[in-house]
């Protein structure tokens, strides 16, 4: 786990504000993230967590403006289109997910990595295996169409799809979302996995507790401001997360588990 705030960042992010119309979203956000890292945004509802994905991404509505630098493996990236930041190796996971449900569970996962495939770069078949791997369930349930998977499976799916492009960086917004509980659980195990993979992650949230469980490294966000921020155990631990976000017995459980 990361013992330091990140110092050679993948994702560099600088007094990015966001706007829709007169109304600001986000407001002057700093955020790192390092390769093979876990940093997590936590917030409540409305807090501009998705806004800051969307941004990061530029995929903002036609209503939506930003400024500020959003730096990638040190390049500055705020005028590129979304395709290019995609061919990069940026990949978003947006809140509803945004499957297409008449289409099989193969065929969704094949789209993911059609950009590589149209390219000639080898290694995207592999990809589904590995993808086949980290979700079992994917594997048993490939011809089945999306439309008809549980909402867990979903999500898993989702992830899956993401990781066909072989991204560096996975940007997860609330996956956690509209689960059953031991299906939360299930989702942050393996967002705990990708780690290993060194792909760098980061995953905006309101869950905070299971978010810092898995995180190396948090920001909390409230009204487009980051009022916080710190490795997780720490964030675990700061009276205002608790008494905001977690609660004493959650912090308590959190604090064990990481």
């Amino acid at each position: 786990m990361s013992t330091s705030k990140p110092r050679h960042p993948i994702l560099q992010v600088t007094d990015l504000t966001a706007r829709y119309g007169k109304v600001t979203a986000v407001s002057g956000a700093n955020i790192a993230v390092t390769r093979g890292s876990i940093v997590t945004v936590i917030g409540g509802n409305g807090a501009g967590k998705s806004t800051l994905l969307n941004s990061i991404m530029g995929a903002l509505p036609s209503t939506g403006s930003c400024s500020g630098s959003v730096q990638y493996l040190g390049s500055e990236i705020g005028s590129w289109q979304v395709e290019r930041r995609v061919s990069d190796g940026i990949s978003l996971v947006p809140e509803r997910r945004e499957l297409f449900g008449s289409m099989s569970v193969e065929d969704n996962l094949l789209l993911g990595g059609f950009r590589l495939y149209r390219a000639g770069k080898h290694g995207w078949k592999a990809t589904m295996d590995e993808v086949y791997d980290l979700f079992p369930r994917l594997r048993e349930r490939r011809q089945q169409q999306a439309g008809t998977l549980s909402g867990g499976e979903r999500q898993m799916l989702a992830v899956g799809r993401a990781l066909m492009a072989q991204p560096q960086l996975l940007m997860l917004d609330e996956p956690s979302l509209g689960l059953a509980p031991r299906i939360v659980r299930e989702i942050f195990q393996i967002i705990a996995r990708l780690r290993s993979t060194g792909v760098a992650i980061l995953l905006v949230e309101q869950n905070a507790r299971a978010a810092l469980q898995v995180a190396d490294y948090g920001y909390v966000l409230e009204t487009g401001e980051v009022v916080l921020e710190g490795k997780a155990k720490e964030l675990a631990g700061n009276p205002r997360v608790i008494e905001s976000y977690l609660g004493l017995g959650n912090a308590q459980k959190v604090a064990e588990q990481i």
